[in-house]
């Protein structure tokens, strides 16, 4: 694997915000890297290529803020700030993405994303972001926030499913598991290791709060996922 971090790992000012670009296409990540740059705030300290590699930058240079594209190979954003949260409680991770769609939004933010910045916003958007998730606070792109809104009255109003925040992936793992299949069938099956399938089937256990197997047959069941033309 070809790792783009660098190793400037010791900040050299406390006032610095530090960051990490993590893009899977590197004229998007120089365009990001001389925007921040620029900035006497803040500094970019390296640099990923996919998910997997914002996840070892991220433990590897503990930046202030991590700046996430969603669409990316290996780990996709929301998989790699799962991971992030999870190991690197302290790095902040600002989402920056083409995706308006509230599905995407509410997923990032569901993994732990402190903020969420559309690509085609303004330069002084995605400044002013940075600045905020690393102060502690949460950003949400102007342009989806009513996204957001929409969103959370709709589940209030018993209106979006919570099955709507699984991948496919997550998806077709929950019915084998529901069907009775072992992890290392699914595993078989699905092109994937064990250890893969054991990551997917806690995720959706902490998604959708399944406690068990019988847990997750009796929410398969409720789905219409276990009949044959179930989806």
């Amino acid at each position: 694997m070809s790792e783009h971090y660098s190793g400037e790992h010791a900040p050299t000012d406390d006032a610095v915000i530090r960051v990490v670009l993590a893009d899977d296409h590197e004229v998007v990540r120089e365009g990001l890297k001389a925007l921040v740059n620029a900035h006497a705030d803040m500094r970019v300290v390296g640099e990923a290529a996919n998910g997997e590699e914002a996840w070892r930058a991220a433990a590897a240079l503990a930046p202030d803020v991590l700046v996430m594209d969603l669409s990316m190979p290996i780990l996709t954003g929301a998989e790699a700030t799962a991971r992030i949260r999870r190991d690197c409680p302290a790095v902040k991770i600002l989402a920056l993405t083409v995706h308006e769609e509230r599905l995407y939004l509410t997923q990032l933010l569901r993994a732990g994303a402190s903020g969420y910045v559309l690509k085609r916003a303004a330069a002084s958007e995605l400044v002013r972001a940075v600045r905020a998730v690393a102060a502690g606070g949460t950003y949400i792109d102007p342009a989806v926030a009513n996204e957001l809104v929409a969103g959370y009255l709709d589940s209030e109003a018993g209106g979006e499913p919570a099955h709507h925040t699984l991948s496919e992936r997550e998806r077709e793992v929950l019915v084998s598991i529901a069907r009775g299949f072992s992890n290392k069938e699914i595993a078989g099956t699905l092109g994937l290791s064990v250890k893969t399938v054991e990551t997917y089937k806690a995720r959706v256990a902490e998604k959708l709060g399944l406690r068990s197997r019988v847990d997750i047959v009796r929410y398969a069941s409720a789905q219409g996922w276990l009949d044959d033309t179930g989806r």
